[in-house]
């Protein structure tokens, strides 16, 4: 799922690290992501490689990008992310997501870039922190955006704004493959202060 050198034991060392930093246990992350406690252990311990939507779920509960998750902070003025550098997840399902932001301390921003395969949905986001917000646009093929269940169809050259804390969806319908860009903002930075509990594992 992952390129550019980063062990599965490193993303768990990394997940961890930002459960215990917001004081939560394995069990209350698992609660607030949805996903299995015993998934989360797994993820966090190296055995388990999780999808895309796995480690969004993960991130969203942390209040945190999957950036962050992938990447130390950058702390040069200035950061080039060469081509062979930037952190790329492939989901089994037949997609492929770029991210092309360094990670900066104290800024939740991720800027990417997706390619769907043909016919390939890469499932439904979370909703993301209260007064996150997300801008896209389609560079290549056609993509059908569902936002709170409601489709809207893209083509090459649309772009389109939404916040980001609702449900949205991507999903390629055609026989080509869809290109677009996303920038994603997140709200509500150390929201989850109000959650901490007594970490364990």
């Amino acid at each position: 799922m992952l390129s550019s050198g980063l062990s599965m034991a490193e993303l768990g060392m990394r997940v961890r690290g930002e459960r215990r930093a917001r004081g939560l246990s394995i069990e209350r992350l698992a609660a607030l992501s949805g996903i299995s406690r015993s998934m989360v252990s797994e993820v966090e311990r190296g055995a388990k490689t999780p999808t895309v939507l796995v480690l969004d779920r993960l991130a969203t509960a942390l209040g945190t990008s999957i950036s962050r998750l992938l990447d130390e902070p950058a702390h040069e003025a200035v950061r080039v992310l060469r081509h062979a550098e930037q952190r790329v997840l492939r989901d089994p399902s037949g997609w492929e997501r770029r991210v092309l932001s360094p990670v900066l301390d104290e800024v939740e921003f991720e800027f990417m870039r997706t390619t769907l395969g043909p016919g390939v949905d890469a499932g439904e986001f979370a909703p993301h922190a209260p007064g996150s917000r997300e801008y896209l646009a389609v560079e290549s093929g056609s993509l059908r955006l569902t936002i709170n269940g409601r489709p809207y169809a893209l083509a090459a050259g649309d772009s389109a704004y939404y916040p980001g804390d609702c449900r949205h969806s991507f999903a390629n319908d055609a026989t080509t493959d869809c290109v677009y860009y996303l920038a994603m903002e997140l709200g509500g930075v150390g929201q989850h202060d109000i959650w901490k509990d007594t970490p364990d594992g």
